[in-house]
């Protein structure tokens, strides 16, 4: 059954449904140093390849990592694209700068303590609308995932799982019950989530493979299975090679996709704080791609 949702939520929800959200990555040097001019340019390449909306700062962009400075560049800049921009958050603070930033949304990172706790005090401190987070590394119990989704200021529920289908088809179902959007984050069970109901994706595997991403979407909203099929198994075969062992090592792959594709330069293709990751292995993961 479905819950009350205020106004500015069920807005969100209704405009990301059937979209596919990029988790952008910050273009940065080995030192950490970001270019904010190159991040606008990555950004509005997502968008012309064919992502409805980005999520800034989020895992994949690193954003616990960077200085509160370089955060709000990165939400401006995302902001000028002219498409929704969620914000990743880890704390309540990190909202008031993203609803002062003219942000559309947050997501909410997972964080020790009481979550629905958290989503209350993220919502009366921003009034954005939020997108729960229900992730592999620290996944939230059905009976709190509820909670939050009866939330009036939750949009919809990320799902992010990585291996436990179960979970997935739960949790979407949850959130789909509540009215609230489902959104896959399921890069290595992307095209099961959407047979399983997920209604838009937030994924980091579009922080370059926009247009291989976007064609399983397209086709499964075609309901043309031969082309849902043959554009799954590729998607299948990138993510295969680029969420993998060490799992934190991902961000540093789709930087070398990136920088492949022409979005990112390769002296602002790095990921200073991941995994170091053998030289050897960027070829497999462009082969991947090719």
């Amino acid at each position: 059954m479905s819950t009350p949702i205020d106004a500015r939520a069920a807005r969100l929800r209704d405009r990301l449904r059937g979209g596919l959200v990029a988790a952008a990555l910050t273009p940065m040097t080995r030192a950490g140093e970001v270019d904010l001019d190159l991040a606008e340019a990555y950004f509005r390449r997502l968008v012309a390849s064919g992502a409805d909306a980005l999520a800034v700062l989020a895992h994949t962009g690193r954003g616990p990592f960077l200085p509160p400075d370089v955060r709000a560049g990165v939400i401006a800049r995302a902001r000028r694209v002219g498409v929704p921009v969620i914000v990743g958050i880890g704390a309540v603070a990190d909202a008031g700068m993203a609803a002062d930033l003219g942000a559309d949304g947050v997501l909410v990172f997972p964080a020790p303590g009481d979550r629905v706790a958290l989503h209350e005090e993220v919502w009366a401190a921003a009034g954005l609308p939020m997108i729960a987070f229900d992730l592999y590394t620290d996944p939230c119990p059905p009976a709190t995932l509820r909670r939050i989704l009866r939330l009036p200021g939750v949009a919809g529920l990320k799902a992010a799982l990585l291996s436990d289908a179960m979970a997935c088809q739960e949790t979407i179902a949850l959130t789909r019950e509540a009215g609230r959007l489902a959104v896959t984050g399921e890069d290595r069970m992307f095209g099961p989530s959407l047979l399983w109901g997920a209604e838009a994706a937030l994924v980091g595997i579009a922080a370059a493979s926009v247009e291989t991403t976007a064609a399983v979407m397209r086709a499964f909203e075609a309901d043309d299975l031969r082309t849902f099929e043959k554009a799954s198994a590729r998607l299948d075969r990138l993510a295969a090679a680029t969420f993998t062992a060490p799992m934190e090592g991902y961000v540093q792959r789709m930087f070398w996709l990136a920088a492949a594709e022409g979005l990112i330069p390769d002296s602002h293709a790095q990921d200073p704080y991941g995994p170091a990751l053998p030289e050897g292995e960027r070829a497999g993961v462009l082969g991947a791609a090719s």
